[in-house]
C-alpha cells in the first residue's frame, strides 16, 4: 500500500460550502475512487489558514493517477473549482508531501487486535 499526502487551499470564505460539498461526495466519484485502488482516503482543514491536508492509502502509482482520466472526476473538478485555486484542466492546484515519519503497529490477523497489546 502507498501513502500519499497531499496540500492544496481552499478560497477564503468558502471552507462551510467546501465541507458541505463533501458531506458526503458523490457516491459514482467514491465508487471511482474505490475501482481505482483507494482504500482510505481523507482530507483535512486547518481553519487558520485555510490549507487542505490530504491523505490517501493507494494500491498503485498507476491507479492513483487514472483517476484523473474518469469523467466523475474531471466532472467534480468542474463543480469543485470555484472553491479553491484550479489548474487549467480545473483540477486542483496541489502539492505532494514527503513522509518523514510513519508508525504502524501489527495487527493479528485472526482477532485484528494489537500484537504488541499486553496479554
Amino acid at each position: 500500500m502507498i501513502r500519499k499526502a497531499f496540500r492544496m487551499l481552499v478560497h477564503e470564505g468558502c471552507e462551510g460550502e467546501y465541507e458541505r460539498r463533501h458531506r458526503p461526495i458523490w457516491p459514482e466519484l467514491e465508487a471511482a475512487l474505490v475501482a481505482h485502488g483507494v482504500r482510505t482516503y481523507s482530507i483535512f482543514l486547518d481553519p487558520a489558514t485555510r490549507d487542505l491536508f490530504g491523505y490517501a492509502e493507494v494500491e498503485s502509482e498507476r491507479q492513483w493517477e487514472s483517476v484523473a482520466d474518469t469523467d466523475v472526476c474531471r466532472r467534480w473538478w468542474q463543480y469543485m473549482r470555484d472553491m479553491m485555486p484550479a489548474n487549467p484542466d480545473a483540477s486542483p492546484v496541489s502539492r505532494d508531501l514527503r513522509e518523514v515519519f510513519h508508525i504502524e503497529r501489527p495487527t493479528s490477523r485472526a482477532t485484528g487486535t494489537d500484537e504488541a497489546a499486553d496479554p
